[in-house]
């Protein structure tokens, strides 16, 4: 490329780099090569996989096949890709080949459809990431001093994150509204166009919307157990600027979306759009909550010495080998 080239024939290039990028992506997973759905289902996990990883961070690892554990003793369903930041929470538990990543430390997870869409199953996955609680109990040295998150009772700009749900499938058109609903981007393929099709959920929503939905995802839970009860009313009481930030970035991802008037109304350039839409998700999330060492090591220690912390019962009582302490 010369220096003839404008600052305007760069971006149409760069524009154009990334359709033709997408008519690939589309293609690979429309191969049929093995005749076998289960290696079908791994080959095109594999082909997402490498999408989400030409468009993230490298400071973001993407694992396929794991599994999402939290302190309080809940743990996922298996998820077909998660992004998760090793950088500042680099405790990933193994067993011979299974991956378990605390939830703290998980940005994104990533459902992966190559046949039928199921949506009562896959909602039930979805659940099992919606039960998962990252915990405040961390300590850190900041700049002004030591901080104690489990007895500090000052502001913070994260008391509960949670991670952004995505669903990617070869199905071409999602109609049902719990699945829409559930999952903040769905990815669906139009086979005859050869190109993406991306649905964001409430992508007219505000920065102060998405803030709230990610950064204070126990605001619109309802806990059982009297524990937890307390616990979300203590978060509440400690959330940073609550009345949010007014009008401010009103549309904060309708305005990231690309496109181009072809002749018959303005086409997307999907994927230049994810890359603004997810990143800017990704940013809102920012850095992953303080590892919350104390939280897990006493899970552990609970449930080797026989005690295992009841959830959903209302009681907030521990129990030994089924039994009521």
């Amino acid at each position: 490329m010369g220096n003839t080239k404008t600052y305007t024939d760069v971006m149409k290039m760069l524009a154009q780099n990334y359709e033709e990028i997408e008519h690939s992506i589309v293609n690979q997973l429309m191969l049929n090569v093995f005749n076998h759905y289960l290696t079908e289902g791994m080959y095109r996990e594999g082909v997402w996989k490498s999408l989400f990883e030409m468009i993230i961070p490298k400071k973001y690892c993407i694992e396929q096949g794991v599994f999402i554990i939290d302190s309080y003793g809940n743990k996922s369903k298996e998820v077909d890709l998660a992004i998760y930041d090793e950088l500042y929470t680099p405790y990933i538990f193994n067993y011979e080949n299974v991956r378990f990543i605390p939830i703290e430390a998980v940005a994104a997870v990533v459902q992966c459809k190559s046949n039928g869409i199921e949506s009562e199953d896959i909602l039930e996955w979805a659940e099992s990431i919606d039960k998962l609680l990252t915990s405040l109990d961390s300590v850190t040295r900041m700049a002004t001093g030591m901080t104690d998150n489990y007895t500090d009772t000052r502001k913070v700009t994260q008391t509960a994150t949670r991670p952004i749900k995505i669903l990617c499938a070869l199905a071409e058109n999602i109609t049902n509204e719990d699945l829409k609903k559930e999952f903040d981007i769905i990815l669906t393929v139009d086979k005859d166009k050869k190109k993406l099709i991306k649905f964001v959920r409430e992508e007219d929503s505000s920065l102060n919307t998405w803030n709230c939905s990610l950064n204070h995802a126990m605001e619109g839970t309802e806990p059982e157990s009297r524990e937890l009860i307390k616990e979300k009313a203590d978060r509440q009481a400690r959330i940073f600027n609550k009345e949010g930030t007014g009008n401010a970035r009103p549309h904060l991802l309708q305005d990231l979306k690309i496109g181009q008037d072809k002749g018959n109304g303005v086409e997307e350039n999907v994927l230049l759009s994810l890359i603004f839409q997810l990143n800017q998700f990704l940013m809102v999330l920012n850095n992953p909550m303080l590892f919350p060492h104390r939280a897990y090591a006493d899970t552990f220690n609970r449930i080797l010495n026989g005690y295992d912390r009841e959830q959903g019962e209302g009681h907030g009582q521990e129990k030994e080998h089924g039994k009521e302490k």
